[in-house]
């Protein structure tokens, strides 16, 4: 089994306002090759990770979207999932109703934290809820 998180710097559509240079210098297609390679990889079960980008056009839309607060954390970030041979993650702590209640830089704290040295590695990070979820729901499927 593979669960990818392939680097996202050239591919999500936050970054979008330098896709015009990342296509030019082929940072992007690098990206999108590295991005392929896994999911063309000879294996069963794939799960590829990735935030909202131009893989949705450039090889197709993602079997899922889910979200932090699907999973017990307080905040959105809107993520997508690529499987092959695995079911749909199931969520296990929906905490939407006490997430919509916290000011928007807050339940958004990841779409406005501030420029600094580690911002990409930061928002980068994959919340806890939902690799636990990842690990139990998708562990059974290891020795199929």
């Amino acid at each position: 089994m593979i669960i990818a998180f392939p680097p996202c710097t050239h591919l999500a559509v936050s970054g979008a306002r330098w896709f015009k240079e990342k296509r030019k210098d082929g940072r992007q297609q690098q990206g999108i090759d590295f991005f392929m390679a896994i999911a063309n990889a000879p294996c069963k079960q794939i799960a590829i990770e990735n935030p909202v980008g131009i893989m949705s056009t450039v090889w197709r839309k993602p079997d899922q979207i889910i979200q932090p607060f699907e999973y017990g954390h307080t905040e959105t970030k809107k993520t997508c999932l690529w499987l092959r041979s695995l079911p749909k993650l199931i969520p296990t702590d929906i905490v939407y109703d006490e997430m919509i209640r916290l000011p928007k830089k807050e339940r958004n704290r990841i779409h406005y934290m501030s420029p600094r040295k580690n911002r990409s590695k930061l928002r980068s990070k994959t919340f806890i809820g939902i690799a636990k979820a990842m690990a139990n729901q998708w562990g059974n499927y290891l020795n199929t």
